[in-house]
């Protein structure tokens, strides 16, 4: 195996046919056969895995090159999710636009050479797979809690925090499921999985989902300021569905595929398994 063979699967994986914007093979390699993965995973992680004898390294959040640079324009997907939505799409693009360009700013101005250099010097393969393992989060967690409350419109946030915890993602875990927005006797409504954007897209998305008919909205985390507006807002709820935990799923999908093509994998740096 190589560092494209293992994009790869992760790519087919997420129904992707190219890598987004916030994922990369930031340092390639052949011949691998041990990796070590991460949620996290810069400089000390690197020196970690060459250290016990891995010979390739893979984040989950961005970290290098142009995974920081052009990590903004990822953010796009949130356009289409909206529009699925009910959103319109022109409504969805401005209602984006602001926290867009904040985000692009700052990554702009970023040190994006300090985790990739190190690789480099090390001659440690560096992948970064950000967007294809939330994807394939969202998909998984959405499809749960549809098939959990099909035909069940007096859903409330109660039995959506009851079915996250029965599942073994979350049992027993530091961080749970926690309602941010909302009480445990409030009706859910529509309930919508938002886990795959790049990151949170902001007041003005939030407010666009609630306005479009959504009663919930389940994320990994979300900012105090979109919390205290939409609480002010008052016609929508936000489940948080704890950040490690949710990533995990995703990536533990990827990494049981490499597992099943033969590689040894290690996870580590909030990968729950």
């Amino acid at each position: 195996m190589n560092t494209n063979d293992l994009m790869n699967t992760a790519l087919s994986l997420a129904k992707l046919d190219k890598m987004p914007y916030d994922t990369n093979i930031i340092v390639e390699g052949e011949n691998i056969k041990k990796v070590l993965i991460g949620i996290d995973m810069e400089t000390p992680e690197l020196l970690l895995a060459q250290n016990l004898g891995y010979d390739c390294v893979v984040s989950h959040h961005p970290k290098a090159d142009s995974c920081i640079v052009d990590f903004a324009k990822v953010m796009d997907v949130q356009i289409d999710r909206m529009v699925k939505s009910g959103v319109p799409i022109n409504k969805a693009q401005k209602a984006l636009k602001k926290q867009q360009t904040s985000i692009d700013m700052g990554r702009h101005a970023s040190n994006y050479d300090r985790v990739s250099s190190a690789a480099r010097l090390m001659e440690m393969p560096y992948l970064n797979i950000h967007i294809p393992a939330d994807f394939i989060t969202e998909e998984i967690v959405q499809t749960r809690l549809d098939t959990a409350f099909l035909n069940k419109p007096r859903t409330k946030l109660s039995d959506i925090i009851d079915e996250l915890n029965s599942w073994e993602y979350y049992q027993g875990k530091a961080a749970q499921p926690v309602i941010r927005v909302g009480s445990n006797d409030d009706y859910a409504g529509k309930i919508e999985v938002l886990m795959a954007g790049g990151t949170n897209g902001g007041v003005d998305v939030y407010k666009s989902y609630f306005e479009a008919g959504v009663g919930t909205i389940i994320a990994m985390h979300v900012p105090e300021n979109v919390k205290n507006a939409v609480s002010e807002q008052n016609i929508g709820n936000i489940i948080i569905a704890p950040h490690m935990p949710s990533d995990s799923i995703g990536l533990l999908e990827i990494v049981n595929a490499w597992r099943d093509q033969g590689i040894e994998v290690k996870t580590m740096s909030g990968i729950v398994e």
